[in-house]
Formats: C-alpha cells, structure tokens, sequence
C-alpha cells in the first residue's frame, strides 16, 4: 500500500510489526521460528511441535526476502535485509542431498531434516520467492539459487509426465518418487514462465521451461475439468489407471485457492493466448454456480468437487478476496494494470515494484 499511495502511515506500521518479529530470528543460524509472541521477545520464539523435531518450515523462512528487502529500502534501516540475506547463506551454504532442498531445516543444528521435497505445501514458496528477488532487485545470486534448484527437481526426477503426456510436479520421501501434485503447486506454471521469461541466456533451458510451464498450468487445467464442478481437488494423484485425479476423500476439496488461476494470468500476460483468459472464465463461472453462499453470503469452499451436488464448507478464505478474485480481474484487465516489468507480486498476489523500472518504489531518503 505504501508503493502505491505514497502514505508513510502503511510504512510506518510495516516498520513497527516487523520490528516485533525480529525475536523470531534468534537462533544460533539466523533461520528464523516459526511463532513468536509480539511483546519484545520476552517469551521467546518456536516451531510446530508436528514440524520434524523442532524444525523451521521451508516455506515459511524462505518467504520473507522481497518484504523485508523492500523495508529495508523504504526504512533506511538494513536489519531486516541482513535477516533474509543470513538466511539466503544458510540455505546457499547448507548440504544439500542431490542438490535438493528438503522442507524442514532445524534453526539449531544447520541441516536439513527429513527427506521430503515437495513443490507444494511446505516447499513452494521459496523457490517463488527466489526468482522474484531476482526480478525486484537483479539479485544475481538468487537467479542462480532458482536456476540450479529447478535443474535439481528435473535431474531427480520431480518434474514428471503421466502415461498421456500430462506434466507434474512430484514429491520425494525418502527417495521415493509419490506421483502427486498438491493445487499450491499449480502456480509453478506461472513460475517457471516468468523464469523463462526472465532468463536473459534465452538458451536451451529457458525454451524447455516455457514449454513445461505450458504443460503444468494445461495438467492443473484438466485437474479442474476432470470434476463434476469444474473446480480442482486439493491434491491429485497419477497411475497407469487415473490421471490428475484425487484418491483419498481428504484430497477431493476445494477451498477457492487461487494458484491455478494465478498461472492462467501469468501466462495469459507472457503469452496472449486466449486460451487462459477461456480457461479463467470457466474457473469464475464454477466458482460463482457452486461457491456462492446464497443471494446476500460470501463465497464458500467444497467438499468434495466430484460430487454432482456438492456439499459448501461455509468457510470463505482470506487468500480468495487477496489471491483469487485479483488474478481473475488482472486476467481480464488491460496489461497495463500492475504491469508484470514494473510490479513483481509476492506470495498473496500483493504487488510490490520493480527497484529498477518503477518509480513507486519510493526508496528512503535520509531527509525523510
């Protein structure tokens, strides 16, 4: 808001909230917990109790860099980005099992806990975020981290295709290749794109991302079609007798998330092609025929996106007013609005400007 209105009272407020979050990152590696009560560190900071012996969440301490750079630059104060550029050297500097980066590290010891990769839940946000530092202030070093972790997930054989050419991003357990795509990795069509997009080599590399950033954002396509609503599950699985489809019961949800739509604009954007603003009103007309809680409600997530009936969950998320609904209108807009070389979004679809190309970055000045 500060970016876009220029009032120092949304500065000002950034500044005082992060200051209290500071506490968090008193670790012996600098990567931050995951909770800490905001009354001046007196209680201390710590992590998930389910979270892997104490461990810090990949997508939680990974998504924090384009925020706190930015404060830093519009606060004249460098502490928040000596926070995140200490944990940009831990990640950078940690061993690293066939190049990958598991999604617990423990904030104590230094390492890599339990043997889980995942471009969905718990995962998926670092690598966003490492590319888009690169697009916020020409990170180099971030642009090398994103390069060498996506070689990483295609040389492990994370980046998979079904029996009939269907694209996904898998997940590694202990080694274990499990053919499953959670929705949250469906915007790493988006992703791979604006990489590839981005990518000033356009070499070998940048042409076969767009080419899978295509086939992604087509697989989470048919994730949606392939229901009764039209409306994607929450997970899906792939076999040689099903594709893109959820298994389980408590895979078959859907709780309005937006990043499949977020990849239709991305492409939409990069590309022009009419096929992901089609696709995009097909998703709003699904979510307005089965979401809509009555004439005067809100929108509701469903049960079970199979069912001929399905059931609302009567819970409206707060990522579908911030995520969803943006990414649909943005879709629909002239690409003039929040404009994809001035403006890089952060994880909740919150713009925030390009250091080189806009002028709304509004960068401190001592007399401020």
């Amino acid at each position: 808001m500060y970016s876009l209105t220029g009032d120092t009272m949304y500065r000002d407020k950034a500044y005082s909230l992060a200051k209290k979050l500071l506490p968090a990152f008193d670790t012996p590696t600098g990567i931050p917990y995951a909770l800490v009560t905001l009354n001046g560190g007196r209680d201390g900071g710590k992590n998930y109790g389910w979270a892997s012996s104490g461990s810090s969440i990949l997508s939680e301490f990974g998504t924090l860099h384009l925020e706190f750079t930015y404060l830093s630059d519009i606060t004249g104060d460098p502490i928040f980005r000596d926070k995140v550029y200490t944990i940009r050297k831990a990640m950078k500097d940690a061993d690293k099992s066939k190049g990958l980066y598991f999604n617990y590290f423990h904030p104590r010891h230094g390492k890599f806990t339990q043997n889980h990769v995942s471009m969905g839940a718990l995962g998926d946000s670092f690598y966003e975020y490492l590319l888009k530092s690169y697009i916020q202030t020409g990170d180099i070093d971030a642009r090398e981290m994103y390069d060498e972790a996506m070689d990483a997930l295609e040389k492990n054989g994370l980046i998979r295709y079904s029996k009939s050419g269907l694209v996904y991003f898998a997940e590694m357990k202990y080694d274990r290749i499990e053919s499953k795509m959670d929705h949250l990795a469906c915007f790493a069509g988006g992703l791979l794109a604006l990489g590839a997009h981005t990518d000033t080599k356009k070499d070998s590399r940048s042409s076969r991302h767009m080419k899978i950033a295509h086939g992604i954002t087509n697989t989470c396509h048919e994730s949606y079609i392939r229901t009764q609503t039209r409306l994607g599950p929450e997970s899906f699985r792939f076999s040689d007798a099903m594709e893109a489809r959820a298994l389980r019961q408590n895979e078959k949800y859907y709780i309005l998330r937006p990043e499949v739509i977020e990849s239709y604009f991305v492409l939409w954007r990069l590309t022009g092609d009419p096929k992901y603003r089609e696709w995009g009103w097909d998703a709003a007309q699904a979510i307005q025929k089965h979401c809509k809680a009555g004439e005067k409600g809100g929108y509701s997530g469903l049960r079970n996106v199979y069912s001929t009936q399905p059931q609302q969950d009567d819970v409206q998320q707060s990522f579908f007013l911030a995520e969803t609904l943006k990414y649909l209108y943005l879709l629909f807009s002239s690409n003039d609005l929040i404009d994809l070389s001035q403006w890089v979004f952060n994880t909740e679809a919150h713009p925030l400007p390009v250091k080189a190309t806009n002028p709304f970055y509004r960068p401190f000045k001592p007399s401020q």
